[in-house]
């Protein structure tokens, strides 16, 4: 039986810019698993009632309902054991969690703030208000008052990295000699920014565009295949 994964899209159904659902999708790969896809919109939430989830990722495997990217790479690991381990121990799942953290606050909030009105324009249609709504909710302005991609905010992103690149100069990913959930986490954020933008957000010559390029290219180029033109 294969496992569902529930993902969210845009307009196009094959813009799926979710950065949790992309660090599944990595981690689904490193597992050996490729997953039946079922996608959702923002207000399609009745297709995960069943898991008691109100956001994706959600996955199904048999009768059994995960939702949440890291206890879905939690699950993952103690339900395929014989498969290469995402995080291995209690201190490897630690050490994750922090660099979830660090991700979510100093990676993709800059990114989301570059990149909110690409988003935007890629929803579909029946999602645009529902987007607009709670966004702007959230960052109390106008979402075309928010959107800040310049010189500045590349500099803060770079700067933010600092310590990834510090990691990589003594080896070649997060994880150590080859990649696991640490380096997932951190990919979902730029595959949120690519499925979403033709923004450029990484210079190239810096050692964590090197990481970047290697990350596109695993799983049969499982990053490459999205383009948004």
């Amino acid at each position: 039986m294969s496992v569902k994964l529930y993902e969210l899209a845009g307009a196009d159904s094959n813009r799926r810019f979710s950065p949790y659902c992309w660090r599944v999708k990595y981690a689904l790969a490193h597992k050996g698993i490729t997953p039946e896809p079922h996608i959702i919109r923002f207000t399609e939430k009745s297709a995960i009632v069943h898991s008691g989830s109100p956001t994706v990722p959600v996955i199904d495997d048999g009768d059994i309902s995960v939702s949440d990217s890291f206890e879905i790479a939690k699950y993952l690991d103690n339900a395929y054991p014989n498969a290469p381990t995402l995080m291995g121990s209690d201190i490897a799942i630690g050490q994750a969690r922090f660099i979830e953290s660090w991700a979510n606050t100093q990676i993709m909030a800059v990114i989301f703030r570059m990149i909110i009105l690409d988003i935007f324009e890629g929803l579909d249609e029946g999602d645009k208000d529902y987007f607009r709504e709670t966004r702007e909710k959230r960052i109390a302005r106008k979402l075309e008052e928010f959107q800040k991609y310049d010189d500045e905010q590349i500099q803060i992103l770079f700067n933010n990295l600092t310590p990834v690149r510090m990691m990589l100069s003594t080896q070649p990913f997060i994880s150590g000699e080859e990649p696991g959930y640490a380096d997932y986490i951190l990919m979902g954020c730029f595959m949120f920014a690519r499925a979403s933008s033709t923004k450029k957000f990484l210079k190239d010559d810096d050692s964590v565009n090197e990481w970047y390029e290697k990350m596109l290219d695993m799983y049969d180029g499982l990053g490459r295949r999205v383009k948004v033109s």
